[in-house]
């Protein structure tokens, strides 16, 4: 039967492949200079300002799924930015990196 089973969480990013050419892409949508690794502790995200790092969180972390490092939060001595799902970290880190939001779909009718 067609759609039995669990309803789905969402996006799933399976293996530090996925994850890698995921953050490609978008850096490249963003037009950031940046590089993106594969490191023990996540995916490294190496920009001219400094170094970023985007972790899956620990199974016992939930609702938090992932887990966004930035140079200004280890300055400060703060923890990880704490996000739900892939979207929100990448939202994270794209205004971490100062990138522009782009243009938003709106449908429907406007006022």
């Amino acid at each position: 039967m067609a759609g039995a089973g669990p309803p789905s969480t969402g996006m799933t990013i399976g293996t530090d492949a996925d994850l890698r050419a995921l953050l490609i892409d978008c850096v490249t949508l963003w037009r950031i200079d940046a590089r993106i690794a594969a490191c023990d502790d996540g995916m490294e995200i190496v920009v001219n300002d400094g170094m970023y790092l985007l972790q899956r969180a620990a199974p016992d972390q939930r609702p938090i799924r992932w887990l966004l490092h930035t140079p200004e939060r280890r300055a400060a001595n703060r923890p990880p930015r704490a996000a739900p799902s892939i979207g929100a970290a990448l939202t994270a880190l794209r205004n971490a990196l100062g990138a522009e939001a782009g243009n938003k779909l709106r449908i429907g009718a406007t006022a």
